[in-house]
């Protein structure tokens, strides 16, 4: 396993050989601060995304954290308390391009949560594909009690998991939702027994990444473009990834592995 550092905050390691060698965990690392993120640690997470974007050997990210009993509690609300109306107007472009860093990623990502994952945290696991949670779990968008709205894309993206009313439910009561529930309503997708969250979000990604390079970046860029268009539109979409995929190097080493009954080696392009 390598490991890399993006600033104080965040850490990037790639995991052994094989198809987990090309699982890349980024990893949430200001445990003083139950991984609050400040306009510091924003610039590192959307370092770290643009530099595991960048990386061709890169087929999953896995997004975690340092902390035991947090994911990410959200904004640095401390450090807000000090900002002036043009600090914050500042500080606005370099927020979002840490939650953009991640729900831009072109590869599959997976969130892995335990305790608290409020507010921007919660935007965070709400960026990737999938969120794996362990019963420890807590989630929410609490913004409007502190006055402010869900910035980071939870207005956008949790009615697109649960629907317009039951986000507007969550959004407007700021209510905190325990993991058994979270589970139940969307919140969260997989649901591990306590201290399993990283482990099962590791394994599910080293399972995603034995397949096709080429396949997995069509096929989310397909889920992501086409999600919300009409259906003829969204096959649009669909047929253009496909044709990106049909006739690359992937393509034909897959139909041979499989006719030849072995592991694809995958080229990648």
């Amino acid at each position: 396993m390598s490991e890399e550092r993006f600033g104080e905050f965040v850490l990037v390691r790639r995991h052994g050989d094989g198809g987990a060698g090309h699982v890349a965990e980024l990893v949430l690392d200001r445990p003083k601060a139950m991984n609050a993120v400040s306009t510091q640690m924003a610039r590192s997470i959307a370092g770290a995304c643009a530099a595991l974007g960048a990386d061709r050997e890169v087929r999953v990210v896995v997004l975690t954290s340092t902390h035991e009993r947090a994911f990410c509690v959200g904004a640095d609300l401390k450090e807000r308390n000090s900002f002036s109306d043009a600090d914050l107007v500042r500080q606005r472009p370099v927020a979002r391009a840490a939650y953009t860093g991640v729900l831009e990623l072109p590869v599959p990502t997976i969130a892995a949560v335990h305790g608290f994952a409020l507010g921007g945290g919660f935007e965070l696991a709400l960026s990737c594909d999938v969120i794996v949670a362990d019963r420890t779990a807590v989630v929410g968008l609490p913004e409007v009690s502190v006055g402010v709205i869900p910035g980071g894309g939870g207005t956008q993206l949790l009615p697109r998991r649960v629907g317009a009313a039951r986000a507007a439910e969550l959004i407007f009561t700021a209510r905190r939702v325990e993991a058994v529930e979270a589970r139940e309503l969307g919140l969260v997708d997989e649901l591990v027994e306590e201290g399993r969250d990283r482990e099962e979000a590791l394994a599910l990604g080293a399972r995603i990444a034995v397949n096709s390079p080429v396949g997995l970046r069509s096929a989310k860029r397909a889920l992501r473009v086409g999600h919300g268009l009409d259906l003829r539109a969204g096959l649009e979409i669909e047929d253009a990834a496909w044709r990106a995929t049909a006739f690359s190097g992937d393509r034909a080493e897959g139909v041979a592995a499989f006719n030849e009954k072995r592991k694809p080696v995958w080229p990648g392009e």
